[in-house]
């Protein structure tokens, strides 16, 4: 059997296949693009964007037969059972819900994409993983990748099989390889005869896997004559021959997911199942994800009005010292805040969606904050609602039904949230990628000045260069519409937020001249920092969207146009906080002290704090589990839900 043949990467190699597979072009402006640069383009997001009417009445309409079955799902049974049953899968299919953004002409629903969070918000409250199962499926399964990237004949084969229920999953990460496409060590070999690849190798997390018809998978084509190589993206039907699925994982939280180990050993694939061409793996998966990552914001919303709503009604009820919890400051500052950024997060959700669906916008940045400030916020919210709920916020939802009292699920919400802080890249990944995308006009003026391995004449050319840029746009960033006291008088009470966030966004702009200037081609080892100016810019873009939704309500005269306007401003005042202790602790942190300390706790210098202690996994096995090429050992776990889709399937 042949052993794993581990891909090594150089930090240059690793950045340089990043750099080759992000989009390089803007031809659509960006609010948050031209916000980092120190431009409040409030116009590109004011008015309130709002779906037409035809597509609003086909989503309520298509929401109202969703919600009457989702209220028939007992999420306790997928808890207790540990996952999902058939007969909602075949529910949900019935539905359309595994094609709720496939266009109708294919058979699918053809939801925008605010029809599709709307969907996926009503699902996961049923179950968060019922949520997972349609988004892996549809925002970085199949469907959307071959909507961006598909041959008509691709769309025409796969996508009416997704529509129908053929579950579909995205196999990316391998059990030594996470955000470092770069060491990717599965192989797609083209065959002798040129027809097909032949795919090995090893994939973990692959969502969805274990109940798959249809897979995505990427793999590494060697380059060779007549083939560019690179990492590709291939649709591969998942009872192919070779493939085994040898795990189910289980998690702390999303006890109903259906993820696993999958291996591949020698499975051919048709050459007319490439997506795209060789090489363009990473890249399709990247521009899947500009909207698929609105799933999770989505998701954390609804997570969030639930959390609201047992907040009000248990705060109302529960009663100590005399009055009902929530009359208590203490309480009653945690209520405030799950009741304020419920909102703002609804602001951001409808906004990046409605943005993404009008195409007028580039949307990369916004849904990557969205993102990273939604799985946040969210985890916090749940965090909260837990510590209101005391002693029954601990306690399972089951163990509170046993004895009589309302099934209330608070800490199943910390469990099943706190993934979105990793799916679909890590919140610290999240950070360094927006940073990248906020740096590019920057990387574009600056040139080899960022570049660590620029030489010496580069750099003064490099400066030449740059001068002409910042003599322009540096003092734009001293005045604006923010530093005049009548400046958004449309906003009402809101108008000194919006001037806050004018403000605000030519300062973090300053700051980010400021590190460039400090660290120059170091910057990018400066994460910390890095990290609080796209923090910042989340909170910037949160407090505008809470500000544009709240006063686009009060002006259309919507019943809730007051109290709207009452939620955004004491979310910005919750905001103006945060962002004030970010801007501090750009340059006054414990960064360096912190790198130097880890470096210590790394090479054990620091050993002897951790005496005194067991720790029970010492002994169970290696860190990582090493793989190797070469068949199954294991019994296929594969389990799809439904019938197969596929043309003269048995039944």
């Amino acid at each position: 059997m042949a052993t794993h043949a581990k891909v090594d990467a150089t930090e240059e190699q690793a950045r340089a296949l990043v750099e080759e597979s992000r989009e390089t072009t803007w031809a659509k402006p960006s609010f948050a693009k031209e916000m980092f640069l120190g431009r409040f383009r409030l116009d590109l997001i004011h008015p309130f964007p709002r779906p037409d009417a035809a597509d609003a009445a086909k989503t309520e309409a298509y929401l109202k037969r969703l919600s009457a079955f989702c209220e028939t799902i007992d999420g306790q049974r997928i808890e207790a059972e540990g996952r999902i049953p058939d007969e909602y899968v075949r529910g949900l299919a019935e539905l359309g819900c595994f094609g709720l953004k496939i266009p109708e002409e294919y058979g699918g629903v053809g939801l925008s994409q605010v029809g599709y969070n709307k969907s996926l918000m009503l699902v996961g409250s049923a179950h968060a993983s019922l949520g997972v199962l349609l988004s892996a499926h549809q925002s970085i399964g199949v469907p959307e990748p071959l909507k961006l990237a598909g041959t008509p004949e691709q769309k025409r084969e796969f996508l009416p099989r997704c529509a129908k229920g053929a579950v579909s999953a995205f196999l990316l990460t391998e059990p030594d390889v996470g955000s470092d496409p770069a060491r990717m060590a599965s192989t797609a070999t083209p065959t002798a005869d040129g027809e097909a690849y032949e795919i090995n190798g090893v994939k973990l997390w692959t969502t969805n896997g274990v109940v798959a018809e249809l897979l995505v998978v990427m793999a590494r084509v060697p380059k060779s004559e007549g083939h560019r190589g690179g990492i590709s993206a291939f649709i591969v039907e998942a009872d192919s021959p070779g493939i085994t699925v040898e795990r189910r994982n289980a998690f702390m939280g999303l006890r109903g997911i259906e993820n696993g180990v999958t291996r591949m050993h020698n499975v051919r694939v048709p050459k007319r199942n490439l997506v795209g061409r060789e090489g363009d793996g990473l890249k399709i998966a990247l521009t899947t994800l500009n909207a698929g990552r609105l799933a999770i914001p989505a998701m954390c919303t609804a997570a969030a009005k639930w959390s609201l709503k047992i907040a009000r009604e248990w705060s109302a009820t529960r009663v100590q010292w005399g009055r009902p919890v929530g009359e208590h400051a203490a309480v009653g500052a945690k209520i405030a805040y799950i009741a304020a950024t419920t909102f703002a997060l609804e602001s951001v959700l409808d906004l990046s969606a409605t943005m993404c669906d009008e195409n007028r916008n580039d949307i990369r940045i916004e849904a990557a904050l969205a993102k990273l400030w939604a799985s946040e916020q969210a985890c916090d919210i749940a965090d909260e609602l837990v510590q209101i709920r005391g002693g029954r916020g601990y306690e399972t939802a089951a163990s509170l039904q046993a004895r009589g009292e309302r099934a209330v699920g608070a800490e199943q919400l910390v469990r099943d949230l706190r993934i979105n802080r990793i799916f679909e890249g890590s919140s610290e990944i999240m950070r360094l990628l927006i940073a990248r995308e906020m740096a590019d006009a920057h990387m574009a003026a600056a040139g080899a000045l960022v570049d660590r391995n620029a030489e010496l004449k580069d750099k003064a050319k490099a400066a030449v260069g740059a001068s002409g840029f910042y003599a322009k746009w540096f003092p734009q960033l001293t005045v604006g519409a923010g530093s005049a006291p009548v400046s958004y008088g449309e906003f009402g009470p809101l108008a000194r937020h919006m001037r806050f966030v004018e403000r605000m966004s030519r300062k973090q702009a300053r700051a980010l001249m400021y590190g460039m200037a400090r660290w120059q081609a170091k910057l990018e080892y400066k994460q910390g920092f890095l990290g609080r100016i796209v923090d910042i810019g989340a909170e910037l873009f949160a407090m505008a969207a809470a500000c544009v939704r709240a006063q686009s309500l009060r002006v259309a005269g919507d019943p809730d146009g007051v109290a709207a306007e009452e939620l955004a401003d004491v979310f910005c005042r919750q905001a103006r906080l945060r962002v004030e202790n970010l801007f501090n602790a750009l340059w006054s942190n414990t960064d360096d002290a912190g790198t130097e300390l880890a470096r210590g706790v790394l090479d054990g210098r620091y050993r002897f704090i951790e005496a005194g202690a067991l720790d029970p996994s010492e002994g169970t096995g290696p860190w990582i589990a090493e793989w190797q090429f070469g068949p199954s050992k294991e019994a296929n776990l594969l389990r799809p839900f439904l019938p197969s889709t596929r043309t003269g399937a048995a039944t």
